[in-house]
């Protein structure tokens, strides 16, 4: 019998989903026993707390953990971790996400890079992010609609202690959420503006959906690439669809609450252990 981890991530790391991200865990882990195996669900915090023993004593250790001491602890399992260590380092890191973008573009569409948001000019509205880490308050993202909304926004990063952030331009078109399980056929997209789901309501400022027409196996296939480049299996992400059906990445995760398909996501999360 397969023993395994599953570790559900700390609620820090959960703005206004704690009970979402809890929810996805707790059915992969439930599908596992279904299926046989001995599994046990572990809150993060008390997993840093095991010795070393009972880590390698796991066959396959499935994580949502976000916590630094979580990621180093996970770094020595990384061949049989869902998601390693190393690939949520790099969904934390907004630059080395860029980096990753710029390199996958699609071959069927025109340069720049459908996967890349292009940069901040300064004619335009913008979106402000930190670099390193999550989004845990609404602060950690800004809509900006000119320069001088931007140059205050920065200035309140700076009195919170954030030096380091990205700017992109705003991109007119349907906001997208998908949610992806790599090396299985689960690849699913969602109108946030359509059903209302929304963490802190930034959603709003893409405006309704007009369901413009793209190239799904062309948008997937470039998702699936960054997936393989990050080297990561269970993720989520958001995309803008332009009017013409080109589409740009706005953002990358790992491991999403799945919430809108919650059952399915789980079933193929354990298909793959």
């Amino acid at each position: 019998m397969k023993s395994l981890l599953t570790i559900s991530r700390a609620p820090q790391f959960s703005p206004n989903s704690v009970e979402k991200d809890r929810a996805i865990i707790e059915a992969v882990a439930d599908r596992l026993r279904s299926s046989g195996c001995e599994v046990d669900l572990m809150a993060e915090t008390a997993v840093i707390e095991l010795p070393p023993e009972v880590m390698n004593g796991y066959t396959r250790i499935l994580s949502m953990g976000r916590l630094p001491q979580t990621l180093d602890l996970l770094s020595a399992h990384h061949e049989k971790t869902i998601n390693t260590a190393a690939s949520v380092r790099i969904c934390s890191n907004r630059k080395t996400l860029r980096q990753l973008m710029a390199s996958i573009p699609s071959p069927l569409l025109p340069p720049p890079s459908t996967l890349l948001p292009p940069p901040y000019n300064g004619s335009t509205s913008c979106w402000l992010k930190r670099t390193e880490g999550w989004a845990l308050h609404p602060d950690d993202v800004c809509f900006c609609r000119d320069k001088e909304a931007l140059a205050s926004a920065i200035q309140q990063f700076a009195k919170r202690g954030v030096d380091d952030y990205v700017v992109s331009t705003h991109v007119e078109g349907d906001l997208v959420k998908f949610y992806g399980i790599r090396g299985t056929d689960f690849f699913r997209c969602y109108y946030p503006n359509d059903d209302g789901q929304s963490k802190f309501g930034l959603e709003r400022h893409n405006g309704p959906s007009h369901h413009y027409p793209f190239p799904m196996p062309a948008f997937r296939n470039d998702i699936d690439r960054l997936a393989t480049a990050i080297g990561i299996h269970v993720y989520g992400g958001d995309a803008i669809i332009r009017r013409d059906g080109t589409y740009c990445i706005i953002d990358f995760n790992d491991w999403p609450s799945f919430s809108r398909c919650c059952d399915e996501a789980a079933k193929a999360i354990a298909d793959i252990v």
